[in-house]
């Protein structure tokens, strides 16, 4: 049997299973075309299915995925001159410009299942002749494929077994994890984030019967433990109930967590001890700061102290938290990164925000919302794009300064294994020394004895540190 001569190479998701390939997968099958797949963050590069491949597409969902990505496509070329090489995912149409003048045939943003079909029917008919809905190239310039998809159930069974990604702990052994998604794209329009310039507040509901089927595989392979992989499963709070409801009727020992906006804790308090009896032990939020001019700036749809609200409201429910934050921003000043360490160590969330979040630098990537504030003359600089995002300076240079100490000393402790809350004790240290103040005394608020967690601490709406790319490199 001849290999396929459709390729698709994922570089990095976070470290569950990717389901950006295994929908594209899905819908090619359904199709009737064969395509084989491999994840180079579990597994090594395969020159042989590139020699055989008349398409490879690349999935780019983050921007470590996409500088992985580069590499990758790099190799298959020097395999195989004669591919059509596409990247497709939210980082690929944000950066196309660079990618077609450097190697792609072809980029494709938004819904790509659809897209990619026409584009592998076209490249083994004998290359792509017509402009294709949703397909960019350097001749036919597109725009993001927003149309309402009909998605088949995810087809995993070309892909690296749950073994070989993350896992769930808690005070409990261990679970293999799953990953779904029950809506694809965001209805909110928050200025950092990379699904807005793509999606522009369009959301796609997945039928539940689709979202289930997926989940029953995955428990199947052993997953005890899912992930809703939205960008805010409270987009839809009744879509979200009736799919955790009948998860919990089939699968009572299987836990799951999921995002959301902090507004939207606020907002459906009413159902977060429900959410905790039907299996949900930990949600993650995007804080992204206690500054509220930060968070303007970001238009989060919050406050700071909205943020110790809803860290009320779910500690009432029993359900943990896992925060994220963009720790430097051309607006958050010393005295606000100083606030955040003391809001941590006051409330003993050392394991609920992992070190690595207390590093991050605010992304700005091509098509972000954030090159049109009005305020980016004061602090926006050229766009680099060989490195995927504009440069910029924060106007206080001390926090440039802390941004690399604390960086370092976060990928220093993380290549030791230090507990999180040593890590948070030195990086509150380092802050007070850069500000030239010593650390008051603050008696925390006892922690629990585990938070739980996914063992993968990274996050995508942020640079990448050095040590992150390091670690996967292929």
């Amino acid at each position: 049997m001849s290999a396929p001569q459709v390729l698709l190479i994922s570089c990095y998701e976070l470290g569950h299973q990717p389901l950006e390939l295994a929908w594209p997968l899905a819908a090619l099958r359904q199709a009737g075309l064969e395509a084989s797949a491999f994840d180079l963050a579990v597994q090594p590069f395969d020159p042989r299915a590139a020699r055989s491949a008349k398409l490879v597409a690349i999935a780019t969902p983050m921007q470590t995925a996409l500088r992985l990505g580069v590499q990758a496509a790099a190799r298959v070329r020097a395999a195989n001159r004669e591919a059509h090489i596409c990247f497709f995912g939210l980082y690929a149409w944000l950066n196309q410009d660079y990618l077609l003048a450097h190697g792609a045939d072809s980029v494709i943003g938004g819904e790509a299942e659809a897209p990619l079909v026409s584009l592998a029917r076209a490249v083994l008919a004998g290359g792509v002749e017509d402009e294709l809905p949703g397909v960019t190239t350097a001749r036919a310039p597109g725009a993001p494929y927003l149309q309402r998809p009909i998605l088949p159930v995810p087809y995993r069974a070309p892909l690296a077994a749950l073994e070989a990604y993350t896992r769930y702990v808690s005070d409990e052994a261990p679970r293999l994890v799953g990953y779904v998604e029950a809506t694809k794209g965001c209805q909110h329009l928050c200025r950092h984030c990379p699904i807005v310039p793509v999606y522009n507040g369009r959301l796609f509901v997945i039928p539940v019967e689709t979202v289930l089927a997926d989940i029953r595989q995955q428990v199947a392979a052993g997953a005890g433990h899912i992930v809703f992989g939205d960008a805010d499963f409270l987009n839809g709070p009744a879509h979200a109930l009736r799919i955790t409801r009948a998860l919990h009727a089939d699968y009572p020992r299987v836990t799951f967590d999921f995002t959301a906006k902090v507004e939207h804790i606020l907002q459906y308090r009413q159902h977060w001890r429900e959410f905790a009896a039907l299996g949900c032990t930990f949600m993650t939020t995007a804080v992204e700061s206690l500054s509220d001019r930060a968070l303007e700036h970001l238009d989060k749809g919050h406050t700071g102290a909205d943020v110790a609200t809803a860290l009320d409201i779910l500690d009432q429910a029993g359900i943990a938290v896992q925060g994220t934050l963009v720790a430097f921003t051309p607006w958050t000043t010393l005295d606000d990164y100083l606030a955040v360490v003391d809001f941590i160590q006051a409330r003993g969330l050392q394991e609920n925000f992992r070190p690595v979040q207390m590093s991050v630098r605010l992304l700005v990537p091509p098509h972000s919302a954030l090159a049109e504030a009005p305020d980016a003359g004061n602090w926006l600089g050229e766009l680099e794009p060989a490195n995927f995002s504009y440069r910029w300076r924060h106007p206080d240079p001390r926090m440039d300064q802390l941004h690399a100490a604390v960086t370092a000393l976060v990928s220093q402790a993380e290549a030791r294994g230090e507990p999180a809350p040593a890590t948070h004790a030195r990086i509150r240290a380092l802050a007070y020394a850069v500000a030239g103040r010593a650390a008051p005394d603050i008696d925390p608020t006892p922690a629990p004895r585990s938070v739980p967690r996914l063992t993968e601490d990274w996050f995508c709406c942020a640079e990448p540190t050095r040590g992150q790319v390091e670690l996967i490199q292929l």
